[in-house]
């Protein structure tokens, strides 16, 4: 089972989660000011390190139709980075509405208004890992527990 970690790029933000040793579940790690990248690089260096990730999975938003804007492109020099600067392997993934998901998440579950700003790009980073988990172990026939 591959172990990984996922960015889900934001212009401010980037959020970071983890998939469990077992491939099953993504969490939340952190939230990390995109404009602080040598902080940025360092974290996610040390969470794969930490965690023995062996794959980063970036958030890739395409439009409604599919297509791909600005954000896309931000988001695959994000993942040339992600490479560049861990030397792990990168994948992109479709992230269309992980942050509206999280954002609606977060609002049942009563999180005040100012916690869900700093909170919202992590979960959608879980949420999009966890998307991609689900889909490999769909697409290779993988069992876990």
């Amino acid at each position: 089972m591959r172990v990984a970690l996922g960015l889900d790029p934001g212009t401010v933000r980037v959020g970071l989660a983890a998939a469990d040793p077992t491939g099953s579940l993504a969490t939340p790690v952190a939230v990390l000011p995109r404009a602080r990248a040598g902080e940025l690089w360092e974290r996610v260096r040390r969470e794969a390190s930490d965690r023995a990730a062996d794959v980063i999975v970036v958030g890739l938003p395409r439009e409604l139709d599919g297509s791909e804007g600005p954000a896309a492109a931000d988001a695959r020099a994000l993942a040339a980075d992600a490479e560049r600067e861990t030397g792990l392997p990168v994948e992109l993934y479709d992230e269309r509405f992980t942050s509206a998901q999280a954002e609606r998440q977060l609002i049942a579950t009563g999180t005040r208004r100012d916690r869900r700003r700093r909170t919202v790009d992590g979960v959608a980073a879980a949420l999009m890992l966890q998307g991609w988990l689900d889909a490999r172990r769909l697409r290779t026939g993988t069992r876990t527990g």
